[in-house]
């Protein structure tokens, strides 16, 4: 149990280097949503659809490679030197290719050339700081993980306020001086990608120590064994990457253009609303990792990671329950312009995928722990397809239900392959009747309150209740030892 106390432990500060980040910068969708009509916010959102794209490629799976040869070579110090000179070789190579083709890159993703050099500086700024977070986790720092990542966020929505909120203030009322100099009307796009940049930048800045302290130590069999492990990884991610963000962009393409970047707006803004439940399935997930890397040859980790994915399932019953149950306070809260509401039907649909995707998450231990990661590249291939075919048979007569139906099918496919496969190679003691019970409650109590009961909130925090003594009732004497540390 102190093991498992241990990994709760890492999980709630990697919750606070994850969950609060995205929580404060959850608040800019207020912002967005008032400051921009539902065009403008799809403008903004396939930039970062390709954001989430580029991410992958330019990272091509070195980071989980980082941590499985990080805990298996006894020479760390040539894995890191190794894997932050091809990263950051990697980086210069995109770069330069980058600005050299501007023109038909533009043209190509859709995205203005002003947006450009931006979203370039972007991916460059990050794509460097990945060996640097992923060395911290390594070596289980995580409140130093948590602070850069919160210091990142906080900069990035302390300059989206000043230059959304602030500056437009303050040209108005210094007519002829230097604010209305700096302030440009209608620039709201650049406005959000030049907080990018400034955080970025300042984070590879609080970071590049490990860059400056660099041994060159550079071992090309080495880095030829972690490509090998990674490219599926990177696959794995890319299909990902394709269930999770293309949807908007397929949006984009299918509908009516005189319609498309707003419905993909609508679709965005409340597609949001299930970041609760993204955040929670991402923080156990940075948690977990290391642990089922460090764990792996210990005695008995099978049993250590079935209960690892009842706790996860515990827990996200009760986060699907309580974000259906408070979803109309949660609108009003975060999406301020009644024109993004028409696509609230979607929430328990996509909260729903979200939850099955942290599942697949935690039945992925399999592939990982035998090196089999191209069963999660094949995995996440499935689910890719799946997200296509749907969005492209459907989004024409179904417009953004057609990509919430198409994501939880895709996330649904995925945690069920894992699961069968998982059983012939590596087979974990999941306590199914229990994963079952509380899953199929939670189901149950959402549909009545979103449902039935239409989102009226005094029954749907009845029936939260209900599952919270129920909960309570059956897991007390589990909850108790994990706070005792026993």
């Amino acid at each position: 149990m102190k093991l498992f106390r241990k990994l709760f432990k890492q999980t709630f500060i990697y919750g606070l280097a994850t969950v609060l980040p995205r929580m404060l910068s959850f608040l800019l969708l207020p912002l967005y949503s008032s400051v921009m009509p539902p065009g403008v916010y799809g403008e903004v959102s396939l930039i970062f659809v390709w954001f989430a794209i580029f991410n992958v490629l330019l990272a091509y799976g070195m980071e989980t490679s980082f941590f499985r040869f990080y805990n298996k070579e006894p020479d760390k110090e040539k894995v890191l030197s190794t894997s932050l000179i091809a990263v950051g070789s990697s980086t210069l190579v995109f770069l330069l290719a980058a600005l050299m083709l501007r023109g038909e890159l533009s043209q190509f993703l859709n995205i203005e050339l002003r947006y450009l050099g931006y979203f370039i500086g972007i991916l460059c700024l990050d794509a460097l700081v990945i060996i640097p977070f992923a060395r911290l986790r390594a070596t289980e720092r995580p409140a130093l993980y948590a602070v850069v990542k919160i210091a990142n966020i906080c900069v990035n929505m302390g300059f989206n306020l000043f230059f959304l909120l602030l500056l437009p203030e303050l040209a108005g009322g210094a007519e002829g001086g230097i604010w209305e100099a700096l302030y440009r009307p209608g620039y709201e796009v650049p406005y959000i990608l030049i907080s990018n940049v400034i955080a970025s930048g300042i984070t590879l800045l609080i970071l590049s120590g490990n860059y400056l302290r660099l041994s060159l130590v550079f071992d090309k069999d080495l880095l030829k064994r972690m490509l090998s492990y990674g490219f599926p990884v990177m696959l794995a991610g890319i299909a990902f990457t394709i269930n999770e963000v293309f949807d908007k962009y397929l949006l984009t393409e299918l509908l009516p253009a005189d319609i498309a970047k707003t419905e993909m707006g609508k679709y965005a803004a409340c597609y949001r609303l299930a970041m609760f439940m993204t955040l929670f399935a991402t923080a156990f997930r940075l948690g977990i990792e290391p642990f089922f890397f460090s764990h792996a040859t210990s005695d008995n980790p099978s049993r250590a990671y079935a209960q690892i994915t009842n706790y996860f399932v515990v827990l996200g019953s009760v986060i699907l329950l309580a974000v259906v149950v408070f979803a109309d306070l949660l609108k009003e809260l975060f999406i301020r312009d009644q024109a993004y509401w028409e696509a609230m039907a979607i929430v328990p649909i996509v909260l729903l995928a979200s939850f099955f995707l942290g599942i697949y998450h935690n039945l992925s231990v399999w592939y990982k722990v035998t090196d089999r990661t191209r069963f999660g590249a094949v995995i996440s291939l499935v689910g890719a397809i799946i997200t296509v075919v749907v969005n492209f048979l459907f989004i024409p007569a179904y417009s953004y239900f057609a990509s919430a139906w198409a994501t939880l099918a895709a996330y649904g496919s995925m945690m069920l392959l894992s699961y069968f496969l998982g059983r012939r190679y590596y087979p974990i003691p999941y306590n199914l009747r229990k994963i079952g019970f509380y899953l199929g409650i939670s189901l149950l109590f959402s549909g009545l309150s979103f449902y039935v009961f239409n989102r009226r909130l005094f029954p749907g925090l009845l029936l939260l209740l209900v599952f919270l003594g129920l909960l309570y009732r059956m897991e007390k004497e589990v909850l108790i030892k994990l706070i005792r540390g026993k």
